[in-house]
């Protein structure tokens, strides 16, 4: 199945235009013609089928014949993670997190962080891609950049968890996780949060919390936290 975006269609939407890039897509290479079917998300929840009554290389037009919602996933995941300073890597996070099921993501600006610009526009296509990719119809809400310090203050959820590298009293991520939770992970960058970092997510009710017993890198620690969350609510 090939799956389209467009968070402009909705149940009371009757007929449908796609952009000259979809149009071209969808005549040159899915190589579809009149009467031809494909589905759309709206990346609220929603899946439609849609039969295609013009398709031309610069404009493809469609009707709706049917329409769906898409369960929702029986857990929240929101990961607060600080950009890397290679972007590649932090965009192959943000696929691979989207792929196995995430809910919300926030990049954060930590003391150690060695990028501090990031490209929301590029971000939110890949997490576009990554969706329609896994056929999944909600999209995950990429939020603008944050302090530390502002984000530990006004996150909220039943959970928050913060992993790190120092040597403290910590527990296991999947021993403190609950099945159907809502539950906030910090990761951070590639020179580990900052003590004084750590203290103020302790005064702000996180959860110290280990990934394992090797270091890992800022994306790959946050994929094994998105897996251990998917997989306990498997």
């Amino acid at each position: 199945m090939q799956l389209f975006y467009n968070p402009n269609i909705s149940e009371q939407t009757e007929n449908f235009n796609f952009d000259k890039d979809e149009s071209r897509h969808i005549v040159k290479v899915l190589r579809k013609k009149v009467g031809d079917h494909i589905h759309i998300t709206n990346g609220t929840g929603w899946l439609f089928e849609a039969e295609l009554t013009l398709a031309e290389i610069k404009n493809c037009t469609a009707k709706i014949v049917s329409q769906s919602l898409q369960s929702k996933r029986n857990y929240r995941l929101h990961m607060a993670v600080a950009p890397t300073k290679m972007n590649d890597r932090f965009e192959w996070f943000l696929e691979k997190a989207t792929e196995i099921g995430i809910d919300e993501i926030t990049p954060i600006i930590c003391d150690n962080s060695e990028r501090k610009v990031v490209k929301l526009e590029r971000f939110e296509k890949i997490i576009q891609s990554a969706m329609k990719q896994s056929l999944q119809c909600y999209l995950p809400k990429l939020n603008e950049t944050m302090s530390f310090k502002d984000f530990v203050a006004q996150a909220t959820a039943s959970k928050k968890f913060i992993a790190h590298c120092e040597e403290t009293d910590k527990k296991s991520l999947k021993s403190q996780l609950d099945t159907n939770g809502d539950c906030i992970i910090m990761i951070g960058p590639e020179g580990d949060f900052s003590t004084q970092e750590i203290e103020q997510a302790l005064q702000n009710n996180y959860l110290p919390v280990t990934l394992g017993n090797t270091r890992l890198r800022t994306e790959t620690a946050a994929i094994a936290a998105c897996h251990s969350v998917a997989f306990l609510n498997e």
